[in-house]
């Protein structure tokens, strides 16, 4: 899929959030790459990562840099066979990000 396509399917996501939470993303920059960095010992396919500090634990008396979640095409792409999973494989994985900036831990995120 092109990139122009991917990220399209990125801001359609993000546009269906639901207007209570959409209007809660604040100082969040979205990323696509093609695939995560390398790193020793990970395992597995990673789709995406927020990388920041979750809403939860910010304080209002100091001024944060941007929080960042990364989507990435590659790995989305290799378990996905059709467009249309790859749609719903991005908002998934956005959501599941999304989850981390609103300060869910993994098994909470397992558990919705």
């Amino acid at each position: 899929m092109e990139r122009e396509q991917f990220e399209r399917l990125v801001e359609e996501a993000l546009d269906s959030l639901p207007e209570p939470f959409r209007t809660k993303l604040a100082n969040l920059v979205i990323f696509v790459e093609d695939s995560p960095p390398r790193e020793p010992g990970r395992r597995g396919l990673l789709l995406g990562l927020f990388s920041g500090i979750p809403r939860t634990m910010k304080s209002v008396f100091s001024a944060d840099p941007p929080d960042h979640i990364f989507l990435y095409q590659k790995s989305i792409e290799a378990i996905c066979t059709t467009d249309a999973q790859i749609a719903q494989q991005i908002r998934d994985t956005l959501l599941h990000e999304i989850g981390h900036y609103f300060g869910l831990t993994e098994d909470q995120l397992r558990n919705i």
